[in-house]
């Protein structure tokens, strides 16, 4: 129990959030509205007040986000970047017995060794990377893949289920990663597959509105055909997440294939594609810049002037 800024009483956890960008701000302020003490860093300095907005307090470092916190909670684009922001510094500056609750897009491998040190120091571990864009942030629906122990998930289920409404238990370490890593995989191979299906249909001399519906409503339909071709066929690249992270996470993927000695060419034409884009593109905001690389190779666009069927 906490007193908010006007001296009331409010009952829930302290919160340490490190990361408020486009995800972690409404992840934030879903938390502070559902009666957690929020408190939180980001390496931008613009951030501090975005982050009083939403209704955190601001801990002027990671570790002082952190300090006497019940939960430590990461929103970060990677691997690298949660790496370098959990230290021992700030590991040790957690309350006893906290729980490090990972939302970042990390992978099993780069995660062990910062799991490791945390479990060592008495503190407990999930992994809940996330499904959904900053819209489903905000509506506190976004669908977290957790991995990790499943009594500690029980424990922590009311304070997800503030910004998530669709919360899977995939089973123990890693898995909750993988799992996640393996969705975004999915993803860009249907936005390649589509967009290639597409410049492919509209070339042969079919109609791009009657192809995309016809599609819609077929076999070959998908949730990126029913959900998000609508943005591509409208301009919009959906720039809400950076192509050299893309590119990290179907790299991740597809050294783990290596590893587990599974077929991978799929995947591996996936990230090559995205590759290709990276050098074209830069590092550049755009989950969708790889179907622009495929635009620019055959020549056109996909633009439609209508949408597709609910």
């Amino acid at each position: 129990m906490f007193r908010d800024g006007g001296g009331r009483r409010a009952v829930g956890m302290t919160v340490g959030v490190i990361g408020v960008g486009r995800m972690g701000a409404p992840i934030c302020a879903n938390l502070a509205r559902a009666g957690h003490r929020v408190r939180v860093f980001d390496v931008r300095d613009d951030i501090e007040d975005t982050a009083r907005a939403v209704g955190a307090e601001w801990g002027g470092s990671a570790a002082g986000a952190v300090t006497g916190a019940d939960v430590l909670v990461t929103v970060l684009p990677g691997p690298a970047e949660v790496t370098a922001v959990m230290d021992d510094v700030l590991l040790d500056a957690l309350a006893p017995g906290a729980t490090w609750i990972d939302m970042s897009s990390n992978t099993a491998s780069a995660a062990a060794s910062v799991r490791a040190r945390a479990l060592a120091r008495g503190v407990g571990v999930l992994e809940a990377p996330m499904g959904g864009g900053p819209d489903d942030a905000v509506a506190g629906r976004l669908r977290l893949f957790v991995g990790g122990d499943v009594a500690l998930l029980e424990q922590h289920r009311p304070l997800l289920s503030a910004v998530a409404d669709r919360i899977t238990h995939l089973g123990g370490p890693g898995t909750g990663y993988t799992v996640k890593l393996l969705v975004n995989l999915l993803w860009f191979g249907q936005a390649a597959a589509t967009a290639e299906a597409l410049l492919l249909g509209r070339r042969a001399g079919v109609d791009l509105d009657v192809l995309t519906e016809t599609l819609a409503t077929s076999a070959a339909s998908s949730a990126f055909i029913r959900d998000d071709l609508p943005a591509l066929l409208a301009g919009d690249y959906l720039r809400t997440f950076g192509l050299d992270h893309i590119h990290d996470q179907l790299s991740a993927v597809t050294e783990l294939a290596r590893d587990l000695g599974t077929p991978h060419s799929v995947a591996e034409a996936v990230r090559l594609l995205h590759r290709r884009a990276l050098d074209r593109f830069g590092p550049a905001d755009g989950e969708l810049l790889g179907v622009a690389l495929l635009e620019e190779q055959a020549g056109t666009t996909l633009r439609t002037r209508r949408t597709l069927p609910d």
